[in-house]
């Protein structure tokens, strides 16, 4: 069989993933090394794009930290939104007002940067992030996104813009300069006493977080915290330590994901229809990647894909 005809072979079963049966009928040893190559492929992946966003933040990797922080902490749909945020309130201001009125300050600007001040029930508190925020707004120039731009429907209570901002607000006014804390993160347990703040009490009432039901935890929870140390902190100690050539922050993010569980979602429910059940977050994220290949018919470029053309083409020459 030559090599053109085993690909198109396999990209007719990539809609379904079909290579999954054959990763898991490898032997552990040669599992483990697909799993391996997959998952420095994605850890590659997401390196360059903390570099962009890097250079995009004038090469400073306290505000290159801040950006990819609100990146992740919010819901997959405001992805960019957030992000945007943290460009127009920008991590050098909220230093600045942090102190004795920081955590004020900062929901000011957060909420009033995210256009959302207007959007919240009018009270004593609502007035004063207003008035804060009109004087903060022109110290800065702080441009206001468009209320519109955040999509509200569809989204988990404890995943909503107003509880994961206020989220935002306690974390950066308890912490500064937090890139070091970062990259001395080494288990699921130190990302969740880094990240695990509590939204103030304000926050917890279900008009003031689009919660039509009871009241909802404040604090960051342990799933949001792994989600954290997967796609946030282990992706910037390996970028840091490519970018730095610290082999050592390398195999500190290696190890920060074997120490994660396995995520769960659809993905790892599909691929366990072939028997695959990743042990950590390392071999779930070999999966995702994988699944990326799939998805895009990419099977010259993966390493599963090659595997299987070199054997069934190697079988038809013998």
């Amino acid at each position: 069989m030559e090599p053109t005809e085993a690909y198109d072979r396999l990209r007719q079963g990539a809609p379904v993933c079909a290579c999954g049966g054959y990763l898991a009928g490898l032997d552990a040893l040669h599992r483990s090394e697909i799993c391996n190559t997959l998952t420095f492929d994605r850890l590659n992946g997401k390196y360059r794009t903390v570099r962009e966003v890097y250079l995009a933040s004038g090469e400073n990797w306290n505000q290159t930290f801040y950006v990819m922080l609100f990146r992740y902490m919010g819901d997959p749909a405001n992805r960019e939104t957030y992000m945007e945020l943290a460009r127009r309130v920008r991590y050098k201001t909220v230093l600045r007002e942090r102190g004795e009125q920081g955590s004020v300050r900062i929901e000011a600007m957060l909420f009033g940067g995210a256009g959302l001040l207007a959007t919240l029930p009018e009270d004593d508190y609502t007035r004063l992030l207003q008035r804060e925020f009109d004087y903060l707004s022109r110290k800065y120039d702080i441009d206001p996104l468009e209320s519109d731009r955040w999509q509200m429907r569809g989204i988990r209570p404890a995943n909503r813009p107003t509880l994961r901002l206020a989220q935002l607000a306690a974390f950066l006014s308890r912490h500064e300069f937090v890139i070091e804390r970062v990259i001395e993160c080494r288990s699921g347990a130190d990302v969740y006493r880094l990240f695990g703040v509590e939204a103030p009490q304000y926050w917890s009432s279900p008009c003031r977080t689009e919660d039509p039901a009871s009241e909802r935890p404040r604090r960051v929870g342990h799933f949001k915290s792994d989600i954290l140390a997967i796609n946030l902190v282990a992706i910037l100690q390996f970028a840091y330590g490519t970018y730095t050539a610290q082999d050592g922050l390398l195999a500190r993010a290696v190890a920060l994901l074997e120490s994660i569980p396995a995520e769960d979602n659809r993905y790892m429910r599909r691929w366990s229809d072939y028997g695959l059940r990743p042990a950590n977050a390392f071999e779930s994220q070999a999966l995702l990647q994988l699944a990326a290949y799939c998805a895009s018919s990419r099977c010259a470029e993966c390493p599963v894909g090659r595997r299987i053309v070199q054997e069934l083409c190697g079988r038809e020459e013998r």
